[in-house]
């Protein structure tokens, strides 16, 4: 009986520590995202990285539904969702990625230049894209306030004096994982 009850004592406990306490938030750095997080889902490492960073077709789903979509640390939050996306087959043979939806309602738009993403020892370490939502079909759609931060892990290592982020981005660096990318979806 006593046996019983420590068992059972240890799963409550076990339960209230899973529970996501007040003030609590998800908020990597994004050396934290690309170092820990994407390589350890690119060598298949761990597994329990998909509580936190799930694995969902984005392409699939309306901005405004992926929320239920995130991962149990991020689920509560109402600024932002990680996902872990899959490269697209087109992509994997050197073409663009397809950034509509399915539903053909909307699609995502590259704003700005590609930027490094550097380690605390100044070494680049992978590159993060900018994106807004626009419904409607491309060019003549209409801009929303959703935003996604894509992020690529570089493979190579690339030396920490490496060329400013104007010098076009090594493409046979970059990792061509199925999953070589996190996706931070914000609404602003």
């Amino acid at each position: 009986m006593k046996k019983k009850m420590d068992h059972e004592a240890i799963r409550e406990e076990e339960e209230e520590e899973d529970q996501i306490l007040p003030g609590f938030r998800f908020f990597p750095t994004e050396e934290e995202l690309v170092l820990f997080y994407l390589h350890n889902q690119l060598q298949g490492w761990r597994k329990d990285i998909h509580r936190v960073i799930p694995v969902v077709d984005i392409y699939e789903i309306e901005p405004f539904n992926l929320s239920r979509y995130s991962g149990e640390r991020c689920r509560r939050d109402s600024e932002q969702w990680f996902f872990f996306v899959k490269q697209q087959e087109r992509e994997a043979r050197g073409g663009r990625a397809n950034r509509t939806t399915s539903s053909g309602s909307g699609y995502w738009k590259a704003t700005g230049s590609p930027t490094y993403v550097y380690s605390s020892e100044n070494r680049v370490i992978g590159v993060k894209k900018t994106m807004v939502f626009y419904r409607g079909k491309a060019p003549t759609g209409t801009k929303t306030k959703w935003k996604m931060n894509e992020y690529k892990a570089i493979q190579d290592i690339i030396p920490p004096h490496y060329p400013s982020s104007s010098t076009p981005i090594p493409q046979a660096s970059l990792s061509y994982s199925p999953f070589n990318r996190i996706l931070i979806l914000y609404y602003y």
